[in-house]
């Protein structure tokens, strides 16, 4: 089993090698999804912007939603409820991507020098950027509607540590996978749809009842956002019980991928 893996000091060494290539390719992928459209780069930020509108409106206005333990306030929902999509819209955009990675990147496949494990890399740093435009766009609401959020909130970009790990761990494995096996983007389709309503966006994960429980705990998106909405919302730092148990899962996670995409990486050439 052992010989299976890849060792993390090669995927560091990789990472760490092929960093310029990576935002290189992060910012032609950037600006390649806008290019030719009128507004270009403000798309980004009209998006979140729009779905921020359309949460408070139908949640806060149309079903009158308040959040437990909050302040009841429209606005307070619409921002915790919109901390929890932050976290999910990244990993979702990461998990619905990576089957066809490598599929639609072929000349890519065929190039001996080229470091394919690096394009996995590409789609989760593509999605950190919009996750920061989004994070930009919940900052202005929080200011407007509440005020000057408290110092925790510096610590988002640790909370979110295990979700980049997490997310980069989930490309590694399906984007190898979607070479051999082509319904996979099919199947991740679904498990986005199911994900969304089975992880506490829409709902504290206290919500949850007792005999569900211990399933949701197998989701490792509800440990981190539970942890960004701490720190975004509740004013509370990094809590230990929550951030090491999914940071840990994470790592093997990353590792696993990672190990499973080099071991596969030999087979691409002859399914393509």
């Amino acid at each position: 089993m052992l010989n299976l893996l890849s060792s993390p000091q090669r995927m560091l060494r990789s990472l760490i090698v092929h960093r310029r290539l990576i935002l290189a390719l992060t910012v032609r992928e950037v600006l390649g999804r806008y290019r030719g459209s009128v507004l270009g780069l403000f798309w980004s930020i009209v998006q979140p912007i729009l779905m921020l509108a359309v949460y408070t409106f139908v949640f806060g206005l149309i079903f009158q939603s308040r959040w437990p333990g909050g302040t009841g306030s429209r606005a307070e929902f619409a921002l915790v409820l919109f901390s929890g999509l932050l976290v999910f819209n990244m990993f979702a955009e990461c998990l619905n991507r990576a089957p066809t990675l490598i599929l639609s990147n072929t000349n890519y496949v065929k190039r001996v020098v080229f470091p394919l494990e690096i394009l996995p890399c590409v789609t989760v740093a593509v999605s950190l950027f919009h996750l920061f435009v989004s994070f930009l766009v919940w900052l202005a609401f929080y200011l407007i509607a509440i005020g000057v959020p408290s110092v925790t909130v510096l610590l988002f970009p640790v909370a979110l540590i295990p979700l980049v790990l997490l997310a980069l761990g989930i490309a590694w494995f399906f984007s190898a996978l979607g070479v051999f096996i082509r319904d996979t983007a099919q199947i991740t389709g679904l498990v986005t749809t199911v994900l969304m309503f089975m992880t506490p966006i829409f709902y504290p994960a206290d919500a949850i009842p007792a005999r569900f429980r211990s399933l949701a705990e197998l989701n490792p998106l509800v440990p981190i956002i539970e942890q960004v909405r701490r720190v975004l919302m509740w004013h509370q730092g990094i809590t230990p019980e929550l951030f090491f148990p999914v940071l840990i899962m994470s790592v093997v996670i990353v590792w696993l991928g990672y190990s499973w995409f080099e071991r596969t990486r030999k087979g691409f050439a002859d399914v393509l």
